[in-house]
């Protein structure tokens, strides 16, 4: 069954200050790096972390976790690296709260001003899009279905291949969207959760590999 969803990553940036102002405080771009990188997330020295009443962002235990607690909301942790071309693949897992939620991946970022987002919903929607300070565009189509997203309180596999602007998403290992766009060339990368119309949604992240990907 089809149904309309708005926007949702982008009516909640105005909720997740607390966040933006780790991101942007004091931080230079450093320089774009080349892969390998595998990342244990055995400590937060790689990513900036931050917690609030709004939502909590911690490693622990060889995951990233992020809990989201109020409705609306998102909140994401940010990696200390920047990279342009990339093969990633990371499994994240809904670990519990209402299945109407979307969590993914970010690229590219510029802090909050701009990056593409890859994102699911723990109740098998997907969408692509890339955010910039003049708002929303939609690559491909808007959080479409997809039976290739496992549902629920489940792992799923997200990667994510960026050389130039040839851009790929997947899910599970089944191609969901391809597209070009050369508009953002490097950036961090982020990992990301958020509530739409219910709260206290918990997503974690493991066995996070970045890569060159092959020309």
């Amino acid at each position: 069954m089809s149904r309309f969803r708005p926007g949702r990553l982008g009516l909640s940036f105005a909720a997740v200050a607390f966040l933006v102002a780790v991101l942007v405080a004091g931080c230079s771009r450093p320089v774009a790096e080349q892969g390998p990188w595998q990342e244990p997330f055995d400590s937060g020295d790689a990513w900036r972390l931050s917690s609030d009443a709004i939502a909590d962002v911690q490693i622990a235990e060889g995951r990233l976790t992020v809990h989201v607690f109020e409705p609306g909301q998102v909140a994401w942790a940010a990696s200390q690296r920047t990279f342009s071309d990339v093969q990633l693949r990371v499994e994240a897992t809904q670990v519990s709260g209402p299945h109407d939620n979307e969590y993914g991946v970010l690229i590219r970022m510029d802090d909050d001003r701009s990056f593409y987002a890859f994102s699911i919903s723990g109740d098998g929607y997907a969408r692509v899009a890339r955010y910039e300070p003049t708002g929303w565009t939609v690559l491909g189509p808007d959080w479409a279905p997809s039976e290739a997203i496992n549902l629920g309180e489940a792992t799923n596999v997200l990667e994510v291949t960026a050389r130039g602007g040839q851009l790929a998403f997947s899910v599970n290992g089944q191609s969901l969207v391809q597209v070009e766009d050369g508009t953002l060339t490097e950036g961090s990368v982020g990992l990301y959760a958020g509530a739409f119309g219910e709260g206290d949604v918990v997503v974690t992240f493991d066995n996070l590999t970045i890569d060159t990907p092959a020309p």
